[in-house]
């Protein structure tokens, strides 16, 4: 059974399939709204990009934990597709909002982010994402370097707390933060693995506090 997985997961078809199935969630908001199965289309599509940003968000932590504890490698072939469907999803989130909500009117814009902790959080873990997905390409490796890319590409735990933020203070004005801490405990859990395995392979590191 692993081998066919690890078949499957080497396969030159499977990125395509991959963004295929990423882009399936999009287009099935967008069939919806055509049918008028929104009550709040606008809130709908604003929420639902944001969610599924999110979503792609955790999958792309869960990487490399996957490819450490069930021994697949093949698994790291789809870390980048993963992060620029996030990053997709997400300029998706700040598009609509911005032009469902506030008309791409930047006075109204700047005002919003003043006002509302949630949509500062927002902006924050989008300029957080920027950087991460133009580099996301061969190119900015090597004009970087492995080292200086991987530190850059560090943001996304930065990310991932900003966006938890976002989520949270958006949900708290509704009161409704249960979906919130699902998610809040699932990037809890994929980071900490990552601190137990960094402190794992570098228990020198780890007993000086680093």
């Amino acid at each position: 059974m692993m081998d066919v997985i690890k078949r499957m997961l080497a396969s030159r078809k499977a990125k395509p399939v991959l963004w295929m199935l990423g882009l399936l969630p999009l287009a099935w908001m967008v069939w919806q709204t055509m049918q008028g199965a929104y009550v709040n289309p606008e809130e709908s599509l604003v929420r639902g990009a944001g969610d599924w940003a999110l979503r792609f968000l955790c999958l792309t932590l869960a990487v490399t934990p996957a490819r450490v504890t069930f021994k697949l490698p093949q698994v790291l072939r789809f870390r980048r597709v993963l992060g620029l469907l996030m990053f997709s999803y997400a300029v998706v989130h700040l598009v609509l909002y911005m032009g469902l909500a506030m008309g791409f009117s930047l006075g109204e814009i700047a005002t919003d982010i003043a006002d509302r902790p949630f949509i500062l959080a927002g902006m924050l873990t989008f300029l957080l994402l920027l950087p991460l997905a133009l580099t996301s390409n061969n190119a900015a490796i090597r004009a970087l370097g492995a080292s200086n890319w991987q530190a850059l590409h560090r943001l996304i735990y930065v990310a991932a707390g900003t966006a938890v933020l976002h989520f949270l203070w958006m949900r708290a004005g509704k009161n409704d933060t249960a979906e919130v801490w699902v998610y809040t405990a699932i990037l809890g859990l994929l980071l900490g693995w990552r601190l137990w395995y960094w402190n794992r392979n570098h228990p020198a590191a780890g007993a000086c506090g680093h």
